[in-house]
């Protein structure tokens, strides 16, 4: 570009939100967290206009504070994120599960979830809140656990060995004595998963959460996503099944809408 284009295009930018991508640039960089005084210093903005970025973020979940006084990246992010499409024509696949998470909660009355797998781990794409008493709720562009947890371990599953590997080099947290935590086991659940076609979590990321999740699959055969419905840890052998044969109804129907 031109100096003279330049100087055309900074005639039309707004200067409060320069310095807010400046403020969330910051905050990028800084996993661990960034104190208003550290950005006063960094940007060499007055104290008052950091706060009032910060607090106007912090109301819309776009940025958050932790207990220590330092910011983050908020959850509002994650969410705005998962609408992005990298390509014209990548399927959309929140607008297209969107109906059948809605109907599945509906007859089930339990949360519904549809989950993806990126560099960073699993993300839920897509949400539909449960009508049962006590369902649990989820959230569109929450992370959840790569190999905790019933989506994250389909979607694992269903990865080619080399990108299979790179997970299971990473360290492996244990959340409840349930965890799988060991590669080798890890592999054997794997395989197990593909085997049945659906997979289960029995208290994983979390001792009163279980959950099913059935793939949804492309019309080239990849599997694109994980439909998944997490339930509390107590219910009944029949509800449970139930459940189970839901999930892989709808993966179902949800794949055969997918165009080619």
């Amino acid at each position: 570009m031109s100096s003279a284009a330049g100087g055309i295009a900074l005639k039309h930018t707004i200067p409060v939100i320069d310095r807010m991508m400046d403020v969330l640039g910051q905050l990028e960089r800084q996993a661990e967290g960034v104190t208003i005084r550290e950005l006063t210093k960094r940007l060499s903005l007055p104290r008052t206009t950091v706060y009032r970025i910060l607090n106007t973020l912090q109301q819309h979940d776009v940025v958050r504070r932790d207990d220590g006084g330092g910011y983050h990246l908020g959850h509002r992010l994650l969410s705005m994120a998962s609408q992005v499409s990298t390509k014209m024509h990548e399927i959309d696949l929140a607008a297209i599960g969107q109906p059948f998470l809605d109907r599945l909660a509906s007859e089930v009355g339990e949360g519904i979830k549809l989950s993806v797998i990126d560099d960073q781990g699993i993300m839920v794409l897509a949400a539909a809140a449960g009508r049962r008493e006590y369902a649990l709720t989820v959230v569109p562009g929450q992370r959840m656990p790569i190999h905790a947890g019933a989506a994250g371990k389909l979607l694992l599953a269903h990865l080619s060995p080399d990108r299979q590997a790179h997970w299971l080099a990473t360290p492996l947290v244990a959340f409840t004595p349930r965890t799988i935590t060991d590669p080798k086991r890890l592999k054997s659940e794997m395989a197990k998963i593909r085997r049945l076609g659906w997979a289960q979590d029995k208290g994983e990321s979390a001792p009163s959460i279980q959950a099913y999740a059935a793939p949804v699959f492309s019309k080239d055969g990849r599997m694109v996503a994980a439909l998944s419905i997490p339930f509390l840890a107590g219910t009944t052998p029949h509800r449970m099944e139930e459940i189970r044969i839901a999930a892989i109804d709808a993966a179902r129907a949800m794949s055969a809408a997918i165009p080619a």
